[in-house]
């Protein structure tokens, strides 16, 4: 399963234990290294092959609420028990002040995956608590529908939000953790560069259970400022 810990973070139980040092994003971003990106304050679009990734927005409150829906029981041993507001329209809906707030300070980026005409959410990708200042790091959280397991989508999609948060939001560090068993989700962090830095015991409550996790995380090896 290609799950890691996913946290509430919509709904305002997730795990924001770190000062947000924000920063501004107000410029024109483009690249043609096998993605084209466009961001225009805190609107970021990136293209694949076989994607389109984008943040979340009001446009797709039946959206998440149909891949919650669709993917129900799949998600359920990887992820916190989420509320009945996650399955309904207008449970986003409330939520998205919040999220673009989030999304125009720099502190968290929701990511969808669609398919091409987005049509449908296939996965999503969180970056959330980022930090700035001395320490320009972050988590990863991430999670696929069933029926769009083994082929390689969310690898597809991770190496090119990756690079989008490491060089134009200046990202340093991305940490992303899993439970020991789901050696799936382990395989797919080693592909993308991700090292197993420990093992933490009881780390985060999965459907209703402590779980340990294993650490991993990514550095950027030439990391500046301005890139």
């Amino acid at each position: 399963m290609q799950h890691n810990q996913f946290f509430h973070l919509f709904t305002g139980h997730g795990i924001f234990f770190m000062v947000l040092l924000q920063s501004p994003l107000n410029r024109e971003i483009n690249d043609s290294n096998s993605s084209t990106e466009s961001t225009s304050m805190w609107k970021i679009h990136l293209t694949t092959d076989h994607l389109v990734i984008r943040l979340i927005d009001e446009r797709d409150d039946w959206r998440l609420a149909g891949y919650y829906v669709k993917n129900r029981q799949f998600l359920k041993p990887w992820e916190p028990i989420y509320d009945d507001s996650y399955y309904y329209p207008s449970g986003w809906q409330a939520r998205f002040n919040m999220i673009n707030e989030m999304h125009k300070t720099g502190s968290d980026y929701f990511f969808a995956l669609f398919d091409p005409e987005e049509k449908e959410i296939i996965g999503l990708a969180n970056f959330f608590n980022v930090v700035r200042g001395t320490f320009h790091a972050c988590y990863l959280g991430y999670s696929i529908g069933e029926k769009w397991q083994g082929r390689g989508l969310m690898f597809e999609a991770l190496t090119t939000v990756i690079d989008h948060m490491q060089r134009s939001q200046h990202i340093h560090r991305i940490m992303a953790n899993y439970m020991p068993h789901n050696q799936r989700s382990g395989d797919l962090l080693a592909r993308l560069g991700f090292e197993k830095e420990g093992y933490a015991k009881d780390y985060v409550m999965i459907d209703g259970e402590w779980r340990d996790h294993i650490l991993t995380a990514l550095t950027t090896k030439e990391w500046s400022l301005v890139q």
